[in-house]
């Protein structure tokens, strides 16, 4: 397998788009950000495209911003334009005109579980993890989370993972509709390419105007809510409760909150 950050797989007018950084939980690093881009700008104007998937290499599906990067060396300020900067390529994503599909092979969290959540069809491993983490970290959520997880497993259940910032198993994100199936971590990109191949089955201009109904119907834009919340999530990172979230998490130990 090649060292690129982002793979590229083209097969029956499907591409498996692969985050390809094990080592660092296919974070959205330095690296994986331009990379992802290039693809994604590839992807989205090929016109012989029927169905997209995306999904990672190793044990994680994504596992957000990268920490250090992004967020340890940045604790004394944060513009909002640099958190932006991370999450536009992988909202390139919402610009597909074909339906995409989330293969989430491992663990997808913060703006990893934001990843998943732009794509329409997501399927999980039965025993990995997904969630918003962000409040347990003392900062806003991101990568459009607020907005669209609400819109897929209605504002109560939102309200309490976000407001909690817990973690579920793919088996319950099934169970809430947050995910089409949960399956064995060998069996999720096979059902993928099920999927997928099923869809490709499908006239091809008619599923683009009927993803595109759908989305209008919704009006759905989580570009705009990004925005939003980037600047939000700015605030936050200058706070003392988002260097203790921080610090506990590296320190594995329990954050003690001030409010501040």
């Amino acid at each position: 397998m090649s060292d690129a950050p982002v793979l590229l797989e083209m097969k029956d007018n499907i591409a498996q788009v692969t985050l390809n950084r094990p080592d660092n939980r296919n974070s959205m690093d330095s690296e994986m950000m331009p990379a992802f881009f290039d693809v994604m700008s590839t992807v989205k104007d090929n016109r012989e495209l029927r169905c997209l998937i995306i999904t990672g290499s190793g044990k994680s599906f994504c596992a957000g911003a990268d920490f250090k990067g992004v967020i340890i060396d940045n604790m004394d300020g944060l513009p909002h334009e640099v958190l932006m900067g991370v999450y536009e390529p992988f909202l390139m994503i919402q610009d597909v005109t074909v339906p995409t599909i989330a293969a989430m092979n491992g663990h997808a969290i913060g703006g990893g579980f934001g990843l998943m959540l732009i794509c329409d069809i997501r399927i999980a491993n039965k025993v990995s993890k997904y969630g918003a983490n962000f409040a347990r970290l003392g900062l806003h959520t991101g990568m459009a989370v607020s907005y669209m997880l609400p819109r897929l497993v209605g504002l109560p259940m939102a309200n309490e993972l976000l407001f909690t910032g817990r973690l579920i198993s793919g088996e319950q994100t099934a169970e809430i509709g947050l995910a089409n199936y949960a399956v064995e971590r060998d069996q999720v990109l096979e059902k993928a390419w099920e999927l997928a191949r099923e869809i490709a089955s499908c006239a091809p201009a008619a599923v683009r105007l009927i993803k595109r109904s759908i989305l209008r119907g919704l009006e759905w834009d989580p570009r705009s809510a990004a925005e939003i919340e980037a600047h939000c999530q700015s605030r936050t990172v200058e706070m003392e409760d988002a260097k203790e979230g921080i610090s506990a998490l590296l320190e594995k130990r329990e954050p003690v909150f001030k409010g501040r």
